[in-house]
């Protein structure tokens, strides 16, 4: 596994815990690097992601719901809803990162970590967000 998908999946289950534990970030990541190890720019990148995905969550949450047509946001998942929370928070702050790339990773994350159909739905969604807030030369669906 590369060290951007390492990071990822780590904002993934740091926001997770987040969104489901009440705590801080700050607690939330002591606590998740206190059993994890990782190399420092991994880590760096993780904690980036998942802090500004934290701090940003209102408008990531209500791009989310204006993509996911005929669902509200409190019918996803809580997997699907953390691992697009990531993707979303990357592809409106990380413009250099190419959509595919994102939307990719985070298809891979549904795959491993929810149910047999969040795959294509984090896909479907991801692609929508990604259609609003990207140049309309990089839509490229995955």
């Amino acid at each position: 596994m590369g060290r951007r998908t390492r990071a990822r999946e780590c904002a993934f289950q740091m926001l997770y815990q987040w969104a489901h534990a009440g705590e801080p970030m700050d607690r939330v990541a002591e606590a998740f690097w206190s059993v994890r190890t990782t190399a420092p720019d991994t880590r760096a990148m993780a904690e980036r992601l998942a802090r500004g995905a934290q701090e940003r969550v209102e408008a990531l949450d209500a791009a989310i719901a204006a993509a996911a047509t005929n669902w509200r946001l409190e019918r996803i998942a809580a997997v699907d809803l953390s691992i697009m929370r990531i993707a979303t928070y990357e592809l409106m702050a990380e413009p250099d990162t190419p959509s595919a790339v994102i939307i990719d990773e985070a298809v891979e994350m549904a795959r491993r970590f929810g149910e047999a159909d969040s795959p294509s739905f984090v896909n479907g969604v991801l692609d929508s967000v990604m259609r609003s807030v990207r140049r309309a030369g990089e839509a490229k669906s995955v």
